[in-house]
């Protein structure tokens, strides 16, 4: 299946009925991570829930079905700064909106990281070359 550059998030919900119409819920953290407005209009793509045989063998049993985290602790990567969080640290966003804090970093550099550490909703990453 491809997937559009412009994929915004990736969540698993359930479709309601309510009243006359179909209600498919988005997240909280969704709308907190800043990649969904309220009151905006979006395309929404839905997948089947059937699970193919490739995709039972290669997903263990208990994992959870939330996407996982584009990056790895030791990957390296080039981002540019977008913003500056509360802490004065560096933000960049890579798929899906995924945020890595860079300390030290300003906004408009563009630098190549080594991400140090992996969270389910953030990363950390270091400084590695400068104005790539």
């Amino acid at each position: 299946m491809e997937i559009s550059d412009k994929l915004l998030c990736l969540f698993n919900t359930d479709v309601r009925a309510e009243d006359d119409r179909y209600v498919v819920e988005v997240p909280k953290r969704e709308v907190e991570a800043g990649t969904v407005e309220p009151g905006e209009t979006y395309r929404v793509a839905l997948i089947s829930r059937e699970v193919t045989e490739e995709e039972e063998t290669t997903e263990p049993s208990g994992t959870s079905s939330e996407p996982q985290p584009p990056v790895e602790v030791g990957e390296l990567r080039y981002v540019e700064i977008e913003d500056i969080g509360k802490q004065g640290d560096g933000i960049a966003r890579v798929e899906r909106g995924y945020v890595i804090i860079v300390p030290g970093a300003q906004v408009g550099d563009r630098v190549k990281i080594e991400v140090t550490e992996v969270k389910s909703n953030f990363a950390v990453g270091e400084v590695i070359e400068e104005d790539f």
